[in-house]
């Protein structure tokens, strides 16, 4: 009987079998999606972790390790392999990766290899950011990373949130039939067939929309890395995602969403089958509000009109929260996601692409490499189409500076304690000095370049520090650091000195593609005086660097071309090169691909939004036809219904939109504050055009959805409606 039943409603009544199966649609997509892009997410990070720092699990570090020592570690049985890692062990210090087969019991076993061995605890070493991937946590660590933790925790909420949601399409449906099963209730029926009943039909409503949802998911998913992929194709050190597709993974989300739309319609069922036969026969199937309240901004507005579309909107409120919230959230993610592009591009033009506009073409890194070993310079520069080219490596040292040799603007910002901190015993203060290791060449055009003889016997100090007082780091101000009477500087790191002439002070730095250090006193130095003085007391990076400047600046072939021929040049090092143009190229195609992606997640909280509004205009399509009815029982015309009507759409897509404006207006003014830009900048370049764009497009579909069901209710029999209490 209740099957026939239920087979009979579903058949007869489209609309509420379309809304059911449209939500039960957009729920399991959204969480396909979200299972699929975290299951990819997750595996990316996992391979981009591999191949920086490695697959092993658990490593010893020790001074002494043997065959027989690697022998035992491979007898623990959760031991799957045990190798030497020749690159990173050296004459003093063992290195041992430790691959495990259940990589869960690692903070136990590896303690208990350690101790086997005989060595002592600081000799293991755990590759925490690779485990925290697989939710395996040091117990002994407080706070330990929680990524994963942080996507079930995502995955949970989305779930509860779309209970929320999706309870709707099931309540309107059910809240239109509370007459029919009082009479059921009446004749016999239990609250336990009339839960199950109505739970039946969410079930086969929802079957084959929530496969074919987690078959979308799936599917936009690809798409999405596709995109990813292709925005950044051209970022260095980047490996390409690959999709990866999961069974389990799909299953679950399957699983998962099943379980949310049945419990979406659970809830409204179990409310239903507990109303008395009384209430349910009693109850009107309209659109009421518990408590009389005054449109009064509506009313003020549009008089009695307004006044009647307000209080049906603040009836279905309820129904229309997941429109209201997901237009919400597409109007202020589009406005908000396009004024951060805005900025950042703006800052990231003003700031780098712009300051070295001039100072670099190309810039290949020798990886590896010092610059003292590096000995194809003169061959560079006899290139054709390079004007210039400089070759360096970069160091760090300290020296220790008495208050006197500050300078009177430093004294009157403050002096050395304010940027070096407490002094040492002997009044010293310890001041970081970067150093720039220039090749000989370069360095003597350095020198006339600031107008001092050329020379190699002593260094360039860069006298100049940020005077963070009276400017901010988007427009710096400058102050000399120290006075210029001091003919050399000590120089001090890892226990070992040497004492560095002074060519020269100087507040211009070499034609280098490099942001220096704040509060430090920069050193520039020829290569000859590094090999000289400075080679066995100084800490050098591991990696040197070639700035090329072309004849060809502006041509992308002529910079192509020069950029292959120069690392053609020098193969036999292991190298990295970047192309200013095609470094700008990039930047400007990962924010338009950041454009796209966030702006299609915007777009789909809209259209979840505008699903809504349609699933509302059409699944209350019963309960509207009775207060219509009344309408034009006490005189509105089909044309001021019309219009009520129009005034419900306005203020449907209306209402996000004045509380997304403030708060963008808000976040621009924190933005751009914070980033300390001229606001006339972003104004002049603020994405006003595209977010009317998207409002407008928004609220043409909404406006689409309140025509279509108000077309509907106009051309039914509204008298019949007032007698007839079966919607046909």
């Amino acid at each position: 009987m209740w099957k026939d039943y239920s087979r009979s409603y579903i058949k007869n009544n489209p609309a509420s079998g379309i809304s059911i199966m449209a939500a039960a649609l957009i729920a399991s997509m959204f969480l396909s999606l979200l299972c699929s892009i975290a299951y990819n997410f997750w595996i990316y990070e996992v391979e981009r972790i591999i191949l920086e720092e490695g697959g092993w699990q658990g490593r010893i570090v020790c001074d002494k390790f043997d065959a027989e020592d690697l022998s035992l570690t491979r007898q623990f049985a959760n031991v799957e392999k045990a190798v030497i890692n020749e690159e990173l062990s050296e004459r003093d210090e063992i290195v041992v990766d430790i691959y495990f087969r259940n990589a869960g019991n690692i903070y136990h076993d590896m303690p208990l290899i350690s101790e086997q061995l005989g060595l002592e605890e600081d000799s293991v070493r755990y590759h925490s950011l690779l485990l925290s991937r697989y939710l395996i946590h040091d117990p002994e660590d407080e706070t330990p990373p929680m990524l994963l933790t942080l996507y079930l925790a995502i995955l949970t909420i989305t779930a509860l949130s779309l209970i929320l949601i999706i309870r709707g399409s099931f309540e309107m449906s059910m809240n239109a039939r509370i007459h029919q099963f009082g009479i059921f209730s009446s004749i016999g029926a239990t609250p336990k067939q009339v839960r199950n009943c109505l739970l039946q039909e969410a079930a086969v409503l929802s079957a084959a929309p929530v496969i074919l949802g987690g078959l979308l998911g799936t599917f936009i998913s690809y798409g999405l890395i596709e995109t990813i992929n292709i925005f950044s194709a051209d970022v260095t050190e980047r490996h390409e995602a690959v999709f990866h597709y999961s069974p389990s993974v799909f299953g679950a989300a399957i699983v998962v969403s099943l379980l949310t739309v049945l419990f979406s319609a659970w809830i409204p069922a179990r409310k239903l089958s507990r109303m008395t036969p009384l209430e349910a026969i009693q109850n009107t199937g309209g659109l009421l509000l518990k408590k009389r309240k005054h449109s009064r901004i509506l009313s003020a507005l549009l008089g009695i009109k307004g006044e009647l579309a307000g209080n049906a909107l603040k009836a279905q409120r309820k129904h229309l929260r997941i429109a209201t919230l997901s237009l919400l959230l597409s109007f202020l993610g589009f406005s908000i996601m396009l004024s951060f592009t805005v900025l950042a591009d703006i800052s990231t033009r003003y700031t780098y692409f712009e300051r070295y506009q001039d100072a670099w073409d190309i810039m290949i890194t020798l990886k590896d490499t010092e610059i003292s070993d590096f000995s194809l310079t003169d061959e560079l520069r006899d290139i054709s189409d390079i004007q210039d080219a400089a070759v360096y490596q970069k160091a760090e040292a300290m020296t220790f500076l008495p208050e006197r040799l500050q300078s009177d603007e430093l004294s009157s910002l403050g002096g050395l304690k304010t940027v070096a901190g407490t002094p040492k015993a002997d009044g010293q203060f310890q001041v970081s000095v970067p150093i720039v290791v220039l090749d000989d060449t370069s360095f003597l055009n350095f020198c006339s370049q600031i107008g001092i003889t050329p020379g190699l016997d002593g260094a360039i100090v860069l006298n100049q520090i940020w005077d963070s007082v009276n400017s901010n780091f988007r427009y710096k101000k400058y102050v000399p650091f120290v006075k210029e009477d001091n003919p050399a500087t000590m120089l001090y790191k890892n226990g070992k000195s040497a004492e560095i002439p002074v060519l020269s002070y100087a507040q211009e730095v070499p034609v280098l593609r490099e942001e220096y250090e704040n509060y430090a006193l920069v050193h520039f130095i020829p290569l000859t005086m590094w090999n000289k003085t400075l080679r066995e007391i100084c800490e050098a990076e591991s990696d040197s660097y070639i700035r090329i400047l072309s004849a060809a600046a502006e041509s992308p072939a002529g910079l192509d071309s020069l950029e292959k021929e120069a690392v053609e040049l020098v193969r036999e090092y292991k190298t990295e090169s970047e192309n200013r143009i095609w470094e700008r190229l990039s930047n400007d195609q990962l924010i338009y691909g950041m454009k796209v992606i966030f702006g299609a997640f915007c777009v789909l909280l809209a259209i979840i939004g505008i699903t809504n509004v349609f699933l509302n205009t059409s699944g209350f399509l019963r309960q509207r036809r009775r207060e219509f009815a009344r309408y034009m029982s006490i005189g509105l015309t089909p044309r001021e219904m019309r219009q009520m009507l129009c005034i419900e759409a306005f203020a449907t897509a209306g209402k996000p939109l004045l509380i997304t404006i403030p708060i963008t207006v808000l976040f621009v003014q924190f933005a751009v504050t914070a980033s300390y830009l001229d606001p006339m900048e972003f104004w002049a370049e603020a994405p006003i055009l595209p977010v009317l764009i998207f409002v407008a497009a928004v609220a043409l579909f909404v406006a689409l959805a309140y025509y279509i069901g108000g077309k509907r209710l106009l051309q039914s029999d509204l008298n019949e409606t007032l007698r007839n209490d079966t919607l046909r």
